[in-house]
This record gives structure tokens, C-alpha cells and sequence, in this order.
């Protein structure tokens, strides 16, 4: 039996021993070199490898836009792919290639953001409350009062859409905090860190930072620029979470954002090929806050620590209840027929 809860409900999807199929699940990402998309692709190499079902994996993985995102659906469509699994560059532009597919039979999962495709399945973390979360914890952190940086990703990526409804929620709930400066990373660490690099040097006073998930290097941005620290809240990415643990006089919190959401893609797609479709089209992933400025947190941050990890991959390596694969197979990034 797998089960994940959602927001609203349990949900529980039980796996059929009945059937011993060949699948070929096609992926197709649009951000390369950022970690959270690394550990998603892993993630999703690993569990394919450990699905019974699953003999291939057809992985397009690149930096592109939503133009070169429908390419590589339609040559996965061509290719033949039982199911689709895609992290998705825009939540309405790559509606003809999908209808494509699930007119062919073709299962559609869209894992991290949205689509808006008829029949397609949502499998995410809840963006909008991972940004609430982080940001009520921030502005509560500051008193209620103060000047914010505000580090976004993408601009219209549904993620980034969501979490900024979140981000909005959270502020509205606090007049006294002012945005002074609002920036997209594109979710690219060198990116993020020059921007802070940039910003610091401008000497406009600021009391926070709210990011999108590139966290660790804008803590480097601060100590190599000697300028004293403020609250940041990031995501439970190992590197930034190592830091909640080991910066002298830093104070932050890290929201769960796990790229294992990847590989619990694709554990759904062959649960839906297999007969055993969930009775929502979107599961959703409650977030969790971890914060450096009580015991509790603290505790948990330090139970958190992987050094094995990559400083850009999450910590939250699996989903229970949907990711079968062990840490070593994550790691080792390699799916069936080396895909």
C-alpha cells in the first residue's frame, strides 16, 4: 500500500502485483545544473530502476524554454513512452503536445508545477504554503516590522506563481513589512549570489531575505562580503541546512521542498498505467518548517545533517509511502538500460 497525505485528505494508492509489464517512462526538464532539479532527475532515475514495471527510461534534461519543452515531448511521444513524467516550463504552452499524448494512451504527470492540460496528474509540493510558511516565520522573526529582499525563481513557472500567492498571504497578514528589493534567480546559484553580491553593494538597509530555494550561497554572499547577517529562509537544501547548524550568530529557517517529488512521479505514473489511478488528478505535499531558533528546531536541523548530500540537493532524499529506492541508488543517479 502507498499513501501520501495531502491537504486535505489521505490518499492511498495500492499497488497491483497483477501485472509484470515493460515500460518505458520518458522525463523532460527544462533547468539543468540547478541542484533541486539534479535530485529530481536522480530521484527519478532511482525509482524507475526499482519499479518492476519499468525496463527504460528516456530522460530529456536540459536548459531550455517552453518552445524546446514541447520538442522533447513530441520526440518522447515519437519515441513511443508509455507514460510522461515532466517538471513543466509553463503551466499553459505545452498543452498541445500533452493532449497529444494522453489521446495516445500516454499517462501525463506533472511533478513540482502544474499544467492546465484536460487529464494530466499534479504531483507537488505545496508551493504556495512552502513560501507561507517561510515568509509568516520571517516577518514574525523581525517583529512584524521591517525591509525585506525577496528572491524569486522563475517568472511564469506556476511553482514561482504559487509560492509568490504565498509569499503575498503572508505579508498581507504583516503591513509593517516593506519588500525593498525583489529579484528572479531563475533558481541558479551563481545567478542568486551575484544578485546579492550586487545588492549588498548597493548599502540600502535591509533586516531579511525570503529565497526561492538558492539559500546557501546567499549566506556565502554575506560572509564574503563581510556584511553582517540577517535573517534568511530557505529551503532544507543540504548545504543551507548544514549552515542553520555551523554559522556563528546566523539565524534561519528551512522550509521542506523535496526533489525526491521526482521520483514520486514516477511511482504514480506506473500506479496509473497499472490500473490504480488516484481519485484526484493533483497530490499535494505539506511542507514542514525547520528554524535554528528554538531547541526543537535545532534538534531537528542537526538530526537533518547529510554530508554524503550534495550542498544544493534537499536532505529530504525520499517521499514515504511513494519512493522505494535506497540513498545509495539515488546517489548513484542511474536508471534501467542506463537511462
Amino acid at each position: 500500500m502507498k499513501t501520501l497525505f495531502t491537504t486535505t485528505a489521505a490518499l492511498t494508492i495500492m499497488a497491483s502485483g497483477a501485472f509484470a509489464e515493460d515500460y518505458t517512462i520518458g522525463v523532460s526538464n527544462t533547468v539543468q545544473g540547478n541542484g533541486w532539479r539534479e535530485q529530481m532527475i536522480c530521484a527519478m532515475r532511482a525509482q524507475a530502476l526499482v519499479e518492476p514495471d519499468v525496463t527504460n527510461i528516456i530522460v530529456a534534461h536540459r536548459n531550455t524554454d517552453s518552445a524546446g519543452q514541447l520538442e522533447d515531448l513530441n520526440n518522447l511521444i515519437e519515441a513511443g513512452v508509455d507514460a510522461i513524467v515532466l517538471n513543466p516550463s509553463n503551466p499553459d504552452a505545452l498543452n498541445s503536445a500533452l493532449e497529444n499524448a494522453m489521446a495516445q494512451g500516454i499517462v501525463v504527470v506533472a511533478v513540482d508545477a502544474g499544467v492546465t492540460a484536460d487529464g494530466a496528474y499534479i504531483l507537488s509540493n505545496n508551493q504556495e504554503e512552502y513560501a507561507y510558511l517561510g515568509a509568516k516565520w520571517l516577518f514574525e522573526q523581525l517583529g512584524g516590522s521591517g525591509d525585506v529582499v525577496y528572491m524569486r525563481g522563475i517568472a511564469g513557472v506556476s511553482a514561482d506563481t504559487d509560492r509568490d500567492n504565498g509569499f503575498k498571504r503572508a505579508l498581507a497578514e504583516h503591513p509593517g513589512i516593506n519588500v525593498v528589493h525583489e529579484v528572479f534567480t531563475g533558481w541558479q546559484q551563481d545567478q542568486g549570489k551575484q544578485q546579492m553580491f550586487d545588492f549588498l553593494a548597493t548599502g540600502i538597509p535591509f533586516d531579511g531575505v525570503w529565497t526561492s530555494g538558492i539559500d546557501n550561497v546567499i549566506v556565502d554572499a554575506f560572509t564574503e562580503s563581510s556584511a553582517p547577517l540577517v535573517p534568511i529562509v530557505g529551503a532544507d537544501n543540504a548545504g543551507f541546512v548544514q549552515y542553520l547548524s555551523t554559522v556563528d550568530g546566523f539565524e534561519g529557517a528551512a522550509v521542506t521542498n523535496p526533489g525526491s517529488v521526482g521520483g514520486a512521479g514516477i511511482a504514480l505514473a506506473v500506479d496509473i498505467l497499472n490500473g490504480n489511478a488516484p481519485d484526484s488528478h493533483t497530490v499535494l505535499v505539506d511542507p514542514v518548517l525547520w528554524e535554528n531558533t528554538t531547541d526543537e528546531g535545532r534538534a531537528t536541523i542537526a538530526n537533518a545533517q547529510n554530508p554524503d548530500l550534495d550542498p544544493e540537493w534537499p536532505v529530504s532524499v525520499s517521499i514515504p509511502g511513494f519512493t522505494d529506492y535506497s540513498m545509495e541508488q539515488i546517489i548513484a543517479c542511474e536508471g534501467p538500460s542506463g537511462g
